[in-house]
Order: structure tokens, then sequence, then C-alpha cells
């Protein structure tokens, strides 16, 4: 039980760091380009990496290096797409529609490894993408070309952790995400450069303290696994939609309307059935449909 409690404060204070992330990238998104924020989420976010691995104990050897680099491709797209849209959207609206991610999966699931989806999952997708249409609102003037952008991130997101559930068949999770930040940085590395943006001595503060929240926000979710099942620690999970409403109202002065409450709500409720049903019918992948965009 005691490690239960561990795991839930683990899980809950990962989901925190990582909306702190999204909200130093979406300050940061004034300041500079896409490029050079996605490069330094990797560049400074491979150092907790680094510890996580010390402490595992994980080696930097694979057989699978083509499949790691075909994963952080897709990675590049998801994280530019991800946030890009931070920079113009409320955290609340992209953060919700993160979790399209997991109707995606169970989808490509069908088609990757041949999975069996019942009418009730398939209810649940179908229930899932309505709320999304809720939060996007397509046909009014709120809706833009950048609303678009997370749903695609989501896309992304799914093929990257499709591509993650074969890498863990012969890496550890730190392999996975050392390869995953040392390979994004190295593709954006030349964009860097040409598109090279000067830093203060406050940005670099920020785009230091971004890498850290997300590289933090991994070893915490890894360990809170560690300790207790995905049954009991992906509902905590969805508290990102309310820290970012949080941090959204505190730090840019965002405020919901009820469109996006009730889209997040009709998201949660069909992204978690999926969850359970997989759960309660013994499917594997279960752990990789959960919201993974810190790992």
């Amino acid at each position: 039980m005691t490690n239960n409690y561990i795991a839930i404060i683990l899980k809950i204070f990962s989901v925190i760091f990582l909306v702190l992330m999204d909200v130093l990238i979406k300050k940061l998104s004034s300041d500079f380009n896409t490029f050079q924020i996605v490069f330094f989420r990797c560049f400074f976010g491979i150092l907790p990496v680094l510890i996580m691995m010390l402490i595992t104990k994980s080696s930097l050897k694979t057989k699978k290096i083509n499949l790691h680099l075909l994963r952080a491709v897709f990675a590049c797209f998801a994280m530019f797409l991800f946030f890009r849209a931070f920079g113009v959207l409320p955290l609340a609206d992209v953060s919700s529609i993160s979790f399209a991610s997991t109707m995606i999966i169970t989808i490509l699931a069908i088609f990757i490894f041949k999975e069996q989806v019942g009418i009730r999952r398939w209810v649940a997708i179908i229930f899932g993408f309505i709320g999304v249409l809720i939060v996007f609102r397509p046909g009014t003037s709120l809706f833009s070309l950048y609303s678009i952008f997370p749903l695609l991130g989501a896309f992304a997101l799914s093929f990257a952790i499709i591509i993650m559930k074969k890498l863990l068949s012969y890496d550890t999770p730190p392999t996975c995400s050392f390869y995953l930040h040392a390979f994004v940085a190295l593709i954006y590395l030349p964009l860097l450069i040409y598109n090279w943006q000067q830093p203060t001595f406050n940005l670099w503060l920020m785009l230091i303290a971004m890498g850290f929240c997300g590289g933090i926000a991994q070893i915490l979710m890894t360990n809170a696994y560690k300790l207790s099942t995905v049954n009991l620690l992906q509902p905590f999970d969805y508290t990102a939609i309310i820290w970012a409403i949080t941090f959204g109202m505190i730090f840019f002065n965002d405020y919901p309307d009820r469109y996006v409450i009730i889209g997040s709500i009709v998201i949660v409720i069909s992204t978690y059935y999926i969850i359970y049903r997989e759960t309660k019918l013994g499917k594997k992948i279960n752990r990789l449909k959960i919201n993974q965009r810190h790992i």
C-alpha cells in the first residue's frame, strides 16, 4: 500500500513538471522559433535522462538503432506541432487534444498488431473524437489552422509510441529515452544553426529549466510505474488538464470556456474507458495508450 501512495505522488508530480514544461514552452515561443525550442528541450532534457540511466544501470547498447531513429523522426514532427500549438493556443486546449493519441493508437493497433477492437471501444473512440470537435469548434471564428496542430501532433506521437512498443522488447525505457532525445536534438541541430536567435541570460535559464522539467517528468513517471500499476496511476494523467487550466489562468490569463471544459470531459471519459476495457480484457498494449508526451 505504501508503494502505491508513493507511486501516486510521483505520478502527480511528473504531470506537474510536464505542464510546467508546457508553460515554459509557451513563454519561450514569443522569443524563439519552434526549432530552437525543440532542440533545447531535448538537449537539456538528456541530462536528467543520463541520471536515470545511471540509477537504473541501463546500457546504451542497442540492436535497433534504425528503429530508434525512425521513432525520433516521428517525435520531431510531434514535438514541433505540439510546441507550435502551445505558442498560439491556450494550454488547456492543447493538453486535452493530446489525449487523442489514445484513440489513434487503438485504431492503428488494428492494422499494425491485428488487434481486435470490440463495439464498446469503437463507441468510445467515436465519442472521444466528438470531444475533439467540441474543443476545436470547426466552422466558428475561433477555429484556425493552428487548431489542428495538436491533433496532427497526436497522430505523429501515436506512431512514435507504436514504435516504442517494439523497442521495449529489446531496450530499457531509459535507453529508449536517451536515443529519442539524442536523435531529435541532432535532427534539429542544422535548423537551430540556420535559425539561431541569441538568448539572454534569463532566457538561457528558461531553456535549461524547460529541458530539466521534461527530463524530471520522465524520471518521476518511470519510477511511479515501477512501484504501481497502470490501472491505479492512469487516472492521474488526466490531472494534466486541470493543471493546464490552472497555469493557463495564472501565467497567461487564459480562461477556458464551456466548450473546452465539456470537450475535455468527453475526451477523458472516452480515453479512460478504452484503457479500462483493455485492462479488463488483458491487453498488453494498454500501458502504451496512456498520455505519453513526456516519454
